[in-house]
């Protein structure tokens, strides 16, 4: 049973040793270098080149190289029913809690401000904060990243709200959902945190209509998929100072190109998708135990749903 590896990061011996320390012997191959189609029966990866996957008429899995799968489902011609498995791993989760805790306290501490004042040479100038108690946070998803988040910055004193598509319970953690929850959740929020999966309802879910309903001077930090926010509306609100800053690792179009306004943008933080980079030494593990359950018929784990799209 050979496996078949297409990424784009550039750490191919990386997964190549962590994967063979834990399965010797293993058929590791490396895309575009397949040899004999029929032999590949577990692909692991990030945007194999659409259609090309029905070229292995005998393959049992296919395991995106990170937490999300959007970029499977953008092939049009997926094979029918094959089994498809994410990435969950706490050492990734953690990360992300990092990433957001760091640039929700960015904003909560007025650090772009401050930043601003050291460009221009101004000293003793202050610009007071607002008791963690009244600033409100929102966090778009309730899956694994968003419930560790929250719980990570709960101890802060920060009033946690969240959203998901079905109403959940999350300790600590006022709870909206639906369509109308959505516009009640931004109503509500100072920091909005972003972490939901990329399906076709998330897409543009962001626009000119919901980022007004937020309220003047809040703050944004995106870091699920670029094409969730209509980036066209986000500078808008952030020209007219409606939306106060916006910390960004995710774009549309990865890199953003050379002219968009993020580069330069005063009240943005552009990070180049760095979040929550996948650590092959911690994934390698689950990948081998899904690839040992393919091998052997038995239930996948992080399977992930295609009518819903994650």
């Amino acid at each position: 049973m050979a496996m078949l590896f297409k990424s784009g990061a550039g750490r191919t011996e990386w997964w190549r040793n962590e994967l063979t320390r834990l399965e010797p012997g293993l058929d590791f191959r490396v895309w575009p270098e397949i040899g004999d189609p029929t032999e590949i029966e577990f692909a692991l990866g990030w945007e194999f080149p659409p259609g090309s996957l029905h070229r292995f008429s005998n393959l049992k899995c296919l395991c995106s190289i990170g937490a999300g799968v959007d970029h499977v489902f953008r092939d049009p011609n997926l094979p029918p029913n094959l089994p498809i498995v994410r990435i969950v791993d706490p050492w990734m989760t953690n990360a992300m809690s990092e990433f957001v805790a760091l640039n929700v306290l960015r904003f909560h501490r007025y650090d772009p401000e401050y930043r601003r004042l050291q460009t221009d040479g101004i000293w003793g100038e202050e610009v007071p904060s607002p008791d963690s108690t009244t600033r409100r946070v929102g966090i778009m998803g309730l899956g694994v990243l968003g419930q560790d988040a929250a719980a990570k910055l709960i101890p802060f004193g920060f009033p946690i709200a969240g959203w998901s598509r079905r109403p959940k319970t999350v300790p600590g953690v006022e709870s909206f959902s639906g369509a109308a929850g959505l516009d009640a959740l931004l109503a509500r929020t100072d920091i909005l945190v972003m972490l939901l999966p990329l399906t076709p309802e998330t897409t543009g879910l962001l626009d000119r209509r919901r980022l007004a309903l937020m309220p003047k001077g809040a703050a944004i930090v995106n870091a699920a998929r670029g094409a969730m926010i209509v980036e066209a509306d986000l500078l808008a609100a952030l020209e007219s100072g409606h939306i106060a800053g916006a910390a960004l690792d995710v774009f549309a179009q990865e890199p953003p190109p050379k002219d968009h306004a993020f580069w330069r943008h005063p009240k943005v933080v552009l990070t180049p998708h760095i979040a929550a980079i996948t650590n092959p030494s911690t994934a390698s593990p689950q990948i081998i135990d899904n690839y040992r359950r393919a091998r052997a018929g038995q239930p996948l784990l992080n399977r992930v749903d295609p009518s819903v799209g994650y």
